[in-house]
């Protein structure tokens, strides 16, 4: 590359470097984020009285989330919350909806359990053992694959993998920072990569079913219509969340830097540690063994009544349960091994120090919880999204202008409704169909859908995760250090949702210009 040429490359990256500082600026300079949710509560029950006084609503054909029933004509209109209606079921429910707030339990559980395994040493001792001097780059991807395929524990993974990623880079010497917003990127990003099938997968092929079967368009929506393409789509997931986290994040928050002989020599797992991570392993083993037991035979614990796993059962739901006995067990395991739980009050009092970083999330959650209700029940979301389907079909557009204009349409409707599944029911029976008539087949429509559903997942204002990383940030932050805001979150994240968006969408082309199969018989046309 000549001097002209490493010039202008500079050049753009600063310039993109201090686009990114100026979101971070005016994001930060927005309220705390207790407060921005508190205005967008307010808002919401504003609006929502002016649209219904005028009388907004929409009509469109709803898929059913049960595979093989049919979509059904509803209307929808924009609900008052300042009616009677709306207010008093609002203030009936105050504490019920606080506590059923998704993240709160979740958040709560599994904070309690890495808690444990961290205070004890087990991540420290663990990191060291495998992986410590190992290259910066190849850390991360690990943390990539992972927090990818965690989607299996659903919304659990979105949780896990920042967190594990903080706990990883502070064992290994790096900024914790770095992890946490590492993991989260490619935990949102998994949702349209993993190399197994989960639930979402399940869900998501039941409503295109639905759609599909009531326009009587005959081809493939099971489960794995989109397998092949997710498979392919993990490793751009992990090579993207890579490369942006070692050339963008580690520059932007600083790491800990090549470590040195004398390091690695003073960082050396002792001995006491070694006998904690020999008990850690037989524990492991063993709760392995009782979760193969509870699970493989057909009659078994964990199996739905008809035997089967997917798209419901026992196991799938108690994921989070699971997670949490495993890091129980495992944590004291290396606990009393390596000397670290004297006593078995000691257990109590490490979870108690683990949960510690999510005293600031319980405070947001609060205004977050009631924003959402009432964003929900406002019914702004669904004409919101059956409107900006209108449009889209109004372009009248074909081929790959099209398909990238649905994903760009999904991709901001993500950031108003948070939930893919929601939004699918809504936009299956308008795009399925519409897309069969172009030829495009349902599965091809899904991708593209489930393509815009992740990628601005990590940058939307409205997810009510954005708290839960701020708390895990705000854990590792350091006396003196500048407040961890909004804007802090949205900055470090929009690297990784473009370049989602764009190399998502370049694999979508190379799918579509190759005629490549999604799934195992599925092709992209009718």
């Amino acid at each position: 590359m000549s001097a002209n040429d490493k010039s202008r490359t500079s050049a753009k990256k600063g310039r993109f470097e201090g686009f990114i500082k100026g979101v971070e600026v005016v994001g930060n300079r927005l309220p705390h984020p207790f407060w921005l949710f508190v205005i967008l509560a307010l808002t919401s029950i504003l609006l929502s009285w002016v649209l219904a006084r005028s009388g907004v609503s929409v009509t469109y054909l709803a898929a059913s989330s049960k595979a093989g029933e049919l979509p059904s004509e509803t209307t929808v209109a924009v609900r008052n919350l300042m009616s009677y209606e709306a207010l008093r079921p609002f203030f009936a429910d105050f504490v019920k909806t606080y506590i059923n707030f998704a993240p709160l339990g979740l958040i709560m559980v599994m904070m309690l359990g890495i808690g444990l395994v961290e205070q004890t040493g087990f991540i420290s001792a663990l990191m060291r053992k495998t992986i410590l001097g190992a290259p910066s780059y190849m850390v991360t991807a690990v943390l990539a694959v992972v927090g990818i395929n965690a989607n299996l524990a659903s919304d659990a993974g979105i949780i896990f993998t920042p967190a594990i990623g903080g706990a990883v880079f502070k064992a290994l010497g790096r900024n914790p920072a770095v992890g946490i917003i590492a993991g989260f990127a490619a935990a949102c990003g998994g949702f349209s990569a993993n190399f197994f099938i989960a639930g979402t997968d399940a869900l998501l092929a039941g409503i295109t079913e639905s759609a599909a079967k009531g326009m009587g368009i005959v081809a493939p929506t099971h489960p794995l219509i989109n397998w092949y393409f997710m498979i392919a789509a993990t490793i751009t997931v992990t090579v993207v969340t890579t490369v942006i986290t070692e050339k963008f994040t580690v520059p932007m928050l600083g790491d800990g830097g090549p470590k040195d002989a004398s390091y690695l020599a003073e960082h050396a797992v002792k001995a006491e540690e070694n006998r904690g991570l020999r008990w850690t392993l037989w524990t492991t083993l063993l709760s392995l063994a009782l979760l193969f037991l509870l699970t493989l035979p057909q009659s078994s614990f964990f199996r739905a009544a008809d035997g089967s796993i997917l798209p419901r059962s026992p196991l799938l739901s108690s994921v989070v349960a699971i997670l949490f006995f495993l890091f129980f067990f495992v944590g004291m395991a290396y606990g009393f091994g390596a000397g670290t739980l004297r006593k078995a009050s000691d257990v109590p009092k490490l979870m108690q120090d683990g949960l510690q970083g999510s005293l600031s999330f319980l405070v947001v959650a609060l205004p977050a919880a009631m924003f959402i209700q009432l964003f929900n029940a406002s019914n702004l979301t669904t004409v919101l999204a059956v409107k900006g389907a209108a449009a889209l079909k109004a372009l009248n557009l074909g081929g790959i202008p099209l398909l990238l204009m649905f994903i760009v349409l999904c991709s901001f409707l993500n950031l108003f409704m948070i939930s893919g599944s929601a939004k699918w029911l809504i936009l299956a029976p308008i795009f399925v169909p519409m897309f069969s008539m172009v030829g495009f087949s349902p599965a091809l429509t899904q991708i593209a859908y489930r393509i815009g559903d992740t990628t601005t997942n990590i940058v939307s204002p409205l997810s009510y995760y954005i708290p839960v990383i701020i708390g895990l940030l705000e854990q590792y932050r350091k006396e003196g250090d500048e407040p961890v805001g909004i804007g802090t979150i949205i900055s470090l994240e929009i690297p990784y949702s473009l370049a989602f968006l764009v190399c998502f969408s370049l694999q979508v082309i190379v799918w579509y210009l190759l005629n490549l199969p999604l799934g195992p018989g599925t092709g992209l046309f009718m």
